[in-house]
């Protein structure tokens, strides 16, 4: 009963998580949801305020969000983007939050503000306002307070009175300040603000009128008119000589002057754009003039195609044969291997065998390829995600992800994987699998772009605790600037490279030191091993032969006390049987002296000596005069009969 309770509340929990973040794919959700432990109010959480952060952090700012995983090279304005609206007042959130740890004391929330190069760190309790943090920014920073914009509040932007406590923040957070308008000295200022326009990043939002559709192009200050209408020719199919603009300012006569210098409006400016209709003596007029005149930039070197019988969309790779109607990768692509294959046979056929190398395998395969191999040996991921409904799609493949430059720099310095997102069951796919690798602030803005954003290409670099993506660059680009962000993350790269370089030789030699004294303490320890085995093998020798020897004695004792006890008992000297004294010297010089009956046996003498110590298989027993060995005769004879009677002096010699 309890599991079926815990089912019906998860399956309630997912349904209200899909209908406030509205999220359709129920992998993608319950991925998010086991990612915070199935709490309802930490997902959300991490789904619509990241999505927010996304969208303050493409503001056009020296600072960003501090420690974001997600760090575009090219921001741009909220006004632009697109997003997923918060969660209405009727989303039912069923999950309490946390209370704080002490419920009677104040709970404190510490803020890490970034401006420029500056980081300041502001801990206040939960009951105080916004304006209370801009007082101590003022302090801290010199500005004005009505001047400090603080971006990067999780529900959106927020006034001086609110109350943090009604924010229900974390106990951590981070906010940046945009760069506010304060006063300079006149020496530099207006230098400064010249510099300044040129590296900043302005979007321009760009209506066809024919189509009715809105392109978010971004552009650096320092671009030309000129260069925008060019772009704006790929994308809309209309020659830069044949489009009519609406919008421009009216200062802006020269094409060649740059938009810092335009008058356009900062971050965002609107245009509109359309095809020019000539009465019938201009346009043969212009086509007499085209035919003779040879053109002066990229763009125009395609314009005439149209007039001289060649479709436009053919040019840009929109109009190739049937064939090309084959998609990328099939629908809901299991095999992640056989869907890349498929995709790199497709990719060839549309566009030609000069193309980047794709990685064939899965994208965890990837990583593990270009991170975590020998420091010396890890490249980049790039990660190429193709949308065929894209306007973009076959100008970028075409133009720049097959220039030859951008192949060579890719197959140095990357491992690049594909993929498809076309259909959208691929497409649910890849947002969980980058879920898992790169966390919800990717995922987020992965599924956040519009159709005409793609292809994207992610720059993702590996780090010692998570993965970190440099860069996300969208189609709207030009080679030019794909190598120079390319360069840029590879700077980057390096330099953290060279970093990991270090820390593994150093690693390496520990490693090494480690491993020679390692040795030497096996080699000490068995040499130690040795000794002491040879030690014990000696020590079992001895014993062995010390208890042989006792053994041996013990033997000889025991026969000697035997032949002790079967000797014949000593005649007195006044028996009246025959009696032969004998007297036998030692070989240390002491005697024994014995008496006998004349009619023992010879036998009889060699026991007593035996009996003393010495016997006959060891010892002789031999006459002083004249010399004889008595123990070669025979045992049995008398002592009479060998002629030692009635006395005799006999010494013992040792047996050779």
């Amino acid at each position: 009963m309890a599991s079926d309770n815990g089912n019906t509340d998860r399956e309630i929990i997912l349904a209200d998580f899909q209908a406030c973040t509205g999220i359709d794919n129920i992998a993608e959700a319950i991925a998010l949801l086991e990612l915070n432990n199935w709490d309802l109010v930490a997902a959300i959480n991490v789904v619509i305020p990241q999505e927010n952060g996304i969208l303050q952090s493409n503001l056009p700012s020296e600072a960003s969000e501090s420690g974001s995983l997600f760090r575009p090279l090219e921001p741009m304005p909220p006004s632009v983007s697109t997003s997923t609206s918060p969660p209405s007042p009727s989303c039912p959130v069923r999950a309490a939050r946390h209370a704080p740890e002490h419920p009677h004391e104040p709970r404190m929330l510490s803020f890490r503000v970034e401006y420029r190069q500056r980081s300041v760190e502001v801990v206040l309790d939960e009951a105080s306002t916004v304006g209370e943090i801009k007082q101590v920014l003022e302090t801290e920073l010199q500005i004005p307070a009505s001047q400090l914009q603080l971006r990067g509040w999780k529900m959106g932007d927020v006034s001086d009175s609110t109350v943090l406590s009604s924010l229900h923040l974390p106990k951590n957070n981070s906010l940046y300040v945009l760069t506010p308008d304060v006063a300079q000295p006149a020496s530099t200022s207006e230098a400064r603000a010249s510099e300044e326009a040129l590296s900043q990043n302005f979007v321009l939002v760009v209506n066809h009128q024919e189509t009715g559709r809105d392109y978010s192009l971004n552009f650096p200050g320092d671009r030309t008119i000129q260069e925008v209408k060019r772009n704006i020719s790929d994308v809309t199919n209309i020659p830069v000589r044949h489009q009519r603009w609406e919008g421009w300012p009216v200062t802006a006569t020269d094409d060649q002057v740059t938009l810092a210098s335009s008058g356009i409006s900062y971050p965002c400016h609107r245009l509109r754009v359309r095809r020019r209709s000539p009465t019938p003596t201009t346009a043969q007029a212009e086509q007499v003039s085209d035919v003779h005149m040879a053109s002066d930039s990229e763009g125009d070197d395609f314009e005439d195609a149209s007039e001289f019988g060649v479709d436009e969309s053919e040019i840009f790779g929109m109009g190739i044969s049937g064939s090309r109607k084959s998609p990328m990768m099939p629908d809901d692509a299991e095999n992640e291997e056989e869907a890349l294959l498929h995709f790199t046979s497709e990719f060839r056929s549309r566009y030609g065998d000069l193309q980047p190398v794709f990685f064939i395998g899965s994208l965890e395969s990837a990583l593990q390829d270009a991170f975590y191999g020998k420091a010396r040996d890890r490249k980049l991921l790039s990660i190429y995600l193709h949308h065929d409904e894209s306007v973009l799609a076959n100008v970028f493949c075409s133009q720049m992800l097959c220039a030859e430059s951008v192949v060579s720099y890719l197959s140095q310095n990357f491992v690049t994987w594909a993929w498809d997102v076309t259909k959208e069951a691929n497409k649910s796919r890849l947002l969980t699998m980058c879920t898992r690798h790169f966390g919800s602030t990717v995922t987020q803005a992965i599924r956040t772009h519009k159709t005409d954003n793609f292809p994207l290409f992610l720059i993702v670099m590996g780090k010692r605790a998570s993965n970190e993506v440099l860069n996300v660059i969208q189609g709207n680009t030009t080679v030019d600037e794909l190598m120079m962000r390319l360069m840029g993350a590879m700077e980057i790269f390096t330099a953290q490279q060279q970093e990991d370089i270090k820390d593994e030789a150093e690693r390496e030699a520990r490693e090494m030191v480690k491993r020679e004294q390692d040795e030497a303490y096996r080699v000490s320890l068995e040499a130690d091993r040795r000794k002491r085995k040879a030690q014990e093998k000696e020590e079992a020798e001895l014993s062995r032969l010390e208890q042989m020897r006792r053994e041996q004695e013990q033997e000889r004792e025991a026969i000697r006390l035997s032949l002790e006890h079967a000797l014949p008992p000593e005649p007195e000297e006044e028996d009246d049987q025959p009696i032969s004294k004998l007297r036998i010297r030692t070989p240390s010089g002491d005697f024994l002296e014995r008496r006998f009956l004349a009619s023992c046996r010879l036998q009889a003498l060699f026991d007593f000596v035996a009996s003393k110590g010495y016997p006959c298989d060891e010892f002789k027993v031999i006459t002083t005069y004249p010399r004889r060995n008595i123990t070669d005769l025979d045992p049995s004879w008398t002592l009479l009969d060998a002629k030692l009677f009635p006395q005799e002096t006999l010494f013992l010699e040792a047996k050779e």
